[in-house]
């Protein structure tokens, strides 16, 4: 018989850049680098790069680069060497208040799970840098739930099968900064998909594509979730 009681929401999947991790225009630097890399102009690029912030990186090469396999691989590279050198400068920060959220969750006995649409190595990288590298028993990146990043519910989906955390996905919480993350939320079945605006898309963006709600920052996302429970 399930420990798991009906309304408890005892697992929570966060987005790091732009949602627990301050961005701060890096991935548009470093898919400019990418860009120019590969001779192509990045201002024509930059829009579509906008508008799937949350994606997987390397899918988002192969819809630029008209499905060339070959050149979307040598991007991906150059904007997940560039990312990681803007990183090892020090070009990187936790939101406000997200590590502490992140411990008050887990004090209320919840599973904390971090994802990303960068590669392992980027991921890793970002939590070296924060020190973070035990902050949460599980991260995940596309290619550790089968290469599909967001919109897919993948990496929800990876999260709910190996932690185990609960037993109904109508008990996952989700939060993110991006339309993908919310798309990712919403096809998983989740119960809670908070959009957060402390990232790369707004409000009405963020409702567009099925936020159950809009917080200011996921500082306030242990509050909703026991609004969600009462």
């Amino acid at each position: 018989m399930s420990t798991h009681t009906k309304n408890t929401y005892g697992l929570v999947v966060l987005d790091m850049a732009g949602t627990t991790v301050a961005d701060d225009g890096l991935v548009e630097q470093a898919f400019t680098v990418a860009a120019e890399h590969l001779g192509e102009d990045p201002a024509a690029m930059i829009g579509h790069v906008r508008a799937t912030m949350g994606e997987s990186k390397i899918s988002v090469f192969r819809h630029l680069l008209g499905g060339d396999e070959r050149r979307a691989r040598q991007a991906n590279l150059a904007f997940e060497e560039a990312y990681g050198e803007l990183v090892a400068d020090g070009r990187i920060a936790p939101l406000p208040g997200a590590a502490e959220t992140i411990a008050v969750l887990q004090e209320q006995g919840r599973t904390v799970v971090l994802t990303t649409g960068f590669a392992r190595v980027t991921q890793d990288a970002i939590l070296d840098a924060l020190g973070w590298r035990d902050l949460v028993g599980l991260t995940l990146c596309p290619a550790d739930t089968g290469g599909r990043g967001r919109p897919y519910p993948d990496m929800v989906l990876g999260a709910f099968l190996r932690t185990g955390a609960v037993d109904d996905v109508r008990r996952i919480a989700v939060a993110g900064d991006t339309s993908y993350d919310m798309l990712s939320g919403v096809r998983s079945g989740a119960g809670i998909v908070a959009g957060v605006l402390t990232g790369a898309h707004d409000e009405a963006a963020l409702k567009e594509h099925g936020a159950t709600r809009v917080l200011a920052s996921v500082a306030e996302l242990p509050e909703l979730i026991r609004e969600y429970e009462a």
